[in-house]
């Protein structure tokens, strides 16, 4: 198994349909010891129950906004672990608000807010995991195509994304002296509970679907098993770069226009417009 013996901690699982959790599965199918971190009461019993299924040995609480409690993990991993071989990223947030109108009316607070949460996490958590993380580790974090190009009532949230992308590069820089990968999965859009945020996010879906290179959405089984070769030695030349799983859409330079599916595309895109 690739993973045999590998310990890693994965940090903003939701529930059992998150993007975490397909690839904390992948990973744990491949030998794994996992633990996890919650944000808040109202999320451990959730969190807890997807522990519990894939077998982890420690629940830690982080916010990843307190520094108090990034200092704790350090501790805690530290106490129960040993070391660690893999991070994961997956925290993302903006308020509900700055995901609707237009982009130039973001507020500073909200703007504020999405690039400390979705951004800055991904370098506080690093620095806090390096002293406890083993030499040619890998960290990996989760973007999402509205970072380097528009998309429909992602607003602040892409700003965000592209920021992140940007802190993976030279987050690789910093760490590359130790052997220690950062990358980015940016997947395609896929049912999950901070997509709920999103507006049109059914047309979205569908959009993604017709005119995608293999006219598909993607499962978190898909990026699940991508986020695990970046976990694993199998990608140990690989680092500051952001890997693509959504079926090949962002290939695309305009919708499909393929004869069986000319209505459809039509149909979408009056449904954007």
């Amino acid at each position: 198994m690739l993973l045999k013996g590998k310990k890693g901690l994965i940090v903003g699982v939701a529930n059992n349909k998150s993007i975490a959790y397909g690839i904390a599965k992948a990973c744990k199918e491949q030998g794994a010891e996992l633990s996890f971190t919650y944000l808040n009461e109202a999320l451990e019993g959730r969190v807890k129950a997807v522990s519990d299924e894939l077998g982890g040995k420690y629940v830690y609480p982080l916010d990843v906004n307190k520094d108090e409690e990034l200092e704790s993990l350090t501790k805690y991993i530290e106490r129960d672990f040993g070391k660690i071989d893999f991070l994961v990223h997956s925290v993302a947030f903006a308020p509900k608000e700055a995901l609707a109108g237009k982009f130039v009316d973001t507020t500073k607070e909200a703007f504020n807010v999405a690039m400390q949460t979705s951004v800055y996490s991904l370098v506080s958590l690093t620095r806090a995991c390096l002293p406890v993380m083993n030499d040619n580790g890998s960290i990996l974090t989760l973007t999402y195509l509205g970072g380097p190009k528009y998309v429909p009532h992602y607003n602040v949230m892409g700003v965000a994304k592209a920021a992140l992308e940007s802190s993976v590069r030279y987050l690789a820089v910093d760490c590359g002296d130790r052997g220690i990968r950062v990358n980015a999965i940016s997947a395609g859009p896929i049912k999950t509970l901070a997509a709920s945020g999103i507006g049109d996010f059914r047309m979205i879906l569908k959009w993604n679907e017709t005119n995608s290179a293999l006219k598909k959405n993607v499962t978190i089984q898909d990026v699940g098993n991508s986020g695990m070769y970046l976990l694993s030695d199998l990608s140990s030349g690989v680092s500051g770069e952001v890997h693509y799983v959504d079926a090949g859409y962002n290939i695309m330079g305009m919708g499909r226009v393929d004869k069986d599916d000319e209505d459809r595309t039509i149909l979408a895109w009056d449904k954007v417009k």
